[in-house]
């Protein structure tokens, strides 16, 4: 037994709840191999990882004694490594079942079995071969035990064991947690992998996502030259906006509340993609008619952008950035608190970059008038937070 009096039921509990909520395979190996360097007494032990990428296998993580731990990133070992063949190939895996390990004072006597015992797979002057070769490579890593890591009978990583402090041997005890720790190691690896691997799609699926909206973005102004750039300045004023309120505390907001905000301003006027360009660019006062389909592209936009499954409160903001405070907006009249306050910054947002730009029928404000605009409705046509917050946005020259 371990003089360590190690609970081994416990740490494996422990360790394997450990690894469920860890998603990045280096951190969790650093993990297992912080804890047997610190808990159970080993000089040094490290962790060969499969790379999934380059479909080989890499010591990434060592802990232990200076000058006898193993250097981490620079050591691979391909398929026709010993070790990882031993390990890998079904013809050896004979000679590790009985420990589920491979133990460097096991092998003469593993050389010694092989020379008069017939085995199911290779000759038996290739297994011997083989063994010296591990032990060979076991001694160059100063290592005394070596325990795979399968999953899926794919062999995922091998955990490399150092000289216990004692100078003991390992006990078959020890060998079979760190086996069962191996094993789900092994799976919370794989995991991790899958979940990196589908993160790693979703990111690109969501770069994706934004170019589409970009692209959106540009039709929009490609129909209406004289709000090119509209949507991105109304997009970087909001955003300003929201960062001086959750700056301030004024309002919190959820973790995606400013990606959210940033796309649904880059895409507040997209229903304007189906409003003819002489009413979109007419030099003159739009008809009763003409404003009732200008006041349509809210509704018109977030059926336009049904396929692209936005969130609930995207839609909200690009639906009622035309609602006011006082509740004669539109296209449903909310008022007060009822309007989003997604839509709420983005109404402030787009009403002054509106007041500022150059219209067909007249030129920009300057800034301090669109601000005077915004302060004279505060309350009435503004949601008062949003609207003081660009009022100081303004005057701390921010915008």
């Amino acid at each position: 037994m371990t003089s360590l009096k190690i609970d081994f039921k416990k740490e494996l509990e422990s360790a394997s709840k450990g690894m469920i909520m860890i998603h990045d395979p280096k951190l969790l190996i650093k993990l297992i191999i912080r804890m047997i360097v610190r808990k159970l007494g080993v000089r040094h032990a490290a962790m060969v990882l499969h790379d999934l990428e380059r479909d080989t296998y890499v010591l990434s993580i060592s802990r232990g004694e200076t000058g006898v731990k193993i250097p981490t990133g620079f050591t691979r070992f391909d398929h026709d490594s010993p070790l990882i063949k031993l390990f890998n190939c079904k013809e050896y895996q004979h000679l590790t079942i009985d420990r589920n390990a491979i133990v460097s004072d096991d092998i003469s006597r593993l050389i010694w079995r092989e020379s008069v015992l017939p085995n199911g797979g290779a000759s038996n002057g290739d297994v011997q071969k083989l063994l010296y070769d591990v032990y060979d490579q076991m001694e160059m890593f100063n290592t005394v035990a070596c325990v795979p890591a399968y999953h899926r009978h794919k062999l995922m990583a091998v955990l490399l064991l150092g000289e216990k402090y004692d100078n003991t041997k390992f006990e078959q005890e020890e060998l079979d947690f760190f086996a069962a720790l191996a094993s789900d190691a092994a799976m919370a690896i794989r995991n991790a992998q899958l979940f990196n691997h589908l993160k790693r799609e979703a990111d690109r699926n969501h770069q994706q996502y934004l170019q589409t909206i970009m692209v959106l973005t540009h039709l929009i102004e490609d129909k209406d030259a004289y709000t090119r750039g509209h949507s991105d300045r109304v997009t970087e004023y909001a955003l300003k906006i929201s960062d001086s309120l959750m700056h301030k505390d004024t309002l919190k907001f959820s973790k995606k509340f400013r990606e959210t905000l940033r796309i649904s301003g880059l895409l507040h006027d997209i229903g304007k993609i189906g409003i003819p360009e002489a009413i979109l660019n007419k030099n003159g006062k739009l008809t009763d008619e003409e404003y009732e389909i200008i006041k349509g592209h809210p509704t018109r936009g977030v059926m336009s952008l049904q396929p692209l499954g936005l969130e609930e409160e995207c839609v909200k903001g690009i639906l009622h950035h035309h609602e006011r405070y006082d509740g004669r907006g539109y296209p449903t009249k909310l008022a007060g608190e009822n309007i989003p306050m997604i839509a709420a910054i983005i109404a402030v947002a787009d009403s002054y970059d509106a007041m500022t730009s150059d219209r067909p029928y007249r030129k920009g404000l300057p800034q301090e008038t669109a601000i005077q605009e915004i302060r004279k409705n505060l309350g009435s046509q503004f949601n008062p937070i949003a609207a003081q917050a660009m009022i100081e946005l303004y005057e701390k020259g921010k915008l």
